[in-house]
């Protein structure tokens, strides 16, 4: 077990990661039979889908050779490919169960990220989404004391903030009705110990380190995340495709 001292307190940093949340989402998620984890790191969470879908298809993005290859071995489809710039190579609404945990607070094209995510999902398959908090209640005591929030320092690797109420607004603003939230839950409360991280993320989600919500699609997808008029109005050269 490894812990990080923060300030005040210890942090179990592993529970940022809300496996217990990804567990819990896949096998609500059941039946499935194709899972695709963007960001798929050594594959712990695709390990949890299999759980409760043994023989499911699995595939993963993810560019780190290191942990491209551990997937390999395991039989896991792997994609090294730019999710920001590149086309999944799978077909429309062929994927039951998406994953992205993590990996929406790196990613700047995100109008094309959820564009791809979109047509390679089924109409009633799931998504799962796991980000940090930027309205966390250690990031709201920073904020008050005129502090950079963790989750988005600019010396790192994070280009994006997000609280449950931006990404639901996102998803409908963009794709109005495409997307029904689920489930939501909380992962780890900064600076407690995981003692007392666990219930309050349980208790009080809003406030916790990170979010996980659980989607399911239910609507047939039109490139509203590459067409809907609110992309055209920003004056952000977004990738949006190359035609």
């Amino acid at each position: 077990m490894s812990w990080y001292s923060y300030r005040v307190g210890w942090i179990h940093c592993s529970l940022n990661y809300g496996r217990k949340n990804i567990a819990d989402f896949c096998r609500r998620a059941v039946p499935y039979e194709t899972v695709l984890d963007i960001g798929a790191g050594y594959g712990d969470d695709l390990q949890l889908a299999q759980k409760y879908s043994p023989g499911t298809r699995m595939y993963a993005v993810e560019v780190n050779p290191i942990h491209a290859r551990r997937l390999e071995s395991s039989g896991i489809a792997v994609f090294p490919m730019n999710i920001e710039r590149q086309r999944i190579p799978l077909e429309d609404r062929s994927v039951d169960l998406v994953i992205m945990n993590q990996v929406l607070e790196h990613i700047k094209d995100i109008y094309w990220v959820f564009h791809e995510v979109s047509r390679v999902l089924a109409v009633g398959g799931k998504l799962i989404v796991g980000v940090p908090n930027l309205a966390s209640f250690h990031n709201r005591i920073l904020l008050v004391l005129g502090l950079q929030p963790t989750c988005i320092k600019t010396n790192s690797a994070h280009v994006r903030g997000f609280t449950r109420g931006d990404i639901l607004q996102f998803l409908n603003e963009v794709f109005p009705r495409g997307y029904q939230l689920r489930r939501f839950k909380g992962a780890n409360f900064y600076p407690f110990p995981p003692w007392l991280a666990e219930p309050a993320a349980a208790l009080f989600p809003s406030l916790s380190w990170g979010l996980f919500m659980l989607f399911e699609k239910r609507l047939p997808y039109h490139q509203e995340f590459l067409t809907a008029p609110v992309i055209q109005e920003l004056e952000t050269n977004f990738y949006l495709g190359e035609n």
